[in-house]
């Protein structure tokens, strides 16, 4: 079995203190995607910046206290590559990928925009690049007999059933047409030709959902969105036999406002 867990700490420092350390502890993934980190790896405490029995690699963000995305493995990586070859975004802490047997894995974490401002245009800018990257990525991948995992926070609801208010967010970003329809061209057959693996596993629920506003009682009353995928190529997807949210048990046990997505895959 090989295990794979995605998770945007939503600051890797404060979520240490608050059970990520004793949740990492607990684990039995093989690989661990991180997203908005939010530290240079000085900064970590050692138990999570080099946790005994991992190989981390951490890629922060030149702007000081954002961003930032690590990858953690319990075997050394083959080959490790910070950024997909973009002048705008590859030292901004949004992507890591790593080259274990078989297989490629990365971490993302894609813009979460605003409508009508300049972080709306950025992220724009950033789907369109990426695209064409996991395009090639894919494709180079497929040439020598490797699989593709792309995890992490891709800050677009796909469809209605992937947020609780979908009505009240049909303008709001990360959940705009556009975003929705590039999210589709990604999952297209033939066109980007992924597969979101937790929805292939649950084809006919509300949710899963991942991440819950810290605002009012939305983590409570499960009034959330699903955000956190795993993106498969399709030879992967295909082995995926279980896929689950690691849901806290309570509003005061958890270590951020995402939860841990877990699959695991029959390789």
């Amino acid at each position: 079995m090989f295990t794979v867990t995605s998770a945007n700490v939503n600051g890797l420092r404060a979520a240490a203190k608050k059970g990520f350390v004793e949740w990492l502890a607990g684990t039995g993934a093989d690989v661990l995607c991180l997203q908005e980190v939010r530290a240079e790896p000085q900064q970590l405490p050692e138990q999570v910046r080099s946790p005994g029995g991992w190989h981390a690699v951490h890629a922060p963000a030149a702007a000081k206290g954002r961003a930032g995305v690590s990858l953690y493995t319990r075997r050394e990586p083959d080959r490790v590559r910070i950024g997909f070859g973009s002048s705008e975004f590859d030292a901004a802490g949004r992507y890591v990928e790593a080259d274990l047997p078989g297989v490629t894995v990365a971490s993302l974490y894609l813009p979460s925009g605003e409508v009508g401002t300049e972080r709306q245009e950025e992220k724009s800018r950033f789907m369109g690049e990426f695209a064409a990257y996991l395009k090639q990525l894919r494709e180079r991948a497929a040439a020598d007999g490797r699989e593709v995992l792309v995890c992490g926070d891709w800050n677009i609801a796909h469809q209605q059933a992937d947020l609780r208010n979908w009505r009240g967010n049909a303008k709001n970003s990360g959940f705009l047409p556009e975003e929705r329809a590039w999210l589709s061209a990604v999952l297209a057959p033939g066109d980007g030709g992924y597969v979101d693996v937790v929805r292939a596993l649950h084809p006919d629920v509300e949710g899963p959902y991942s991440w819950w506003s810290y605002r009012g009682r939305a983590f409570d009353n499960d009034s959330g969105w699903r955000i956190d995928y795993h993106m498969a190529t399709p030879g992967l997807a295909a082995k995926a036999v279980k896929g689950v949210v690691e849901r806290a048990a309570a509003h005061a046990e958890r270590w951020s406002d995402h939860a841990p997505v877990t699959v695991v895959y029959d390789r």
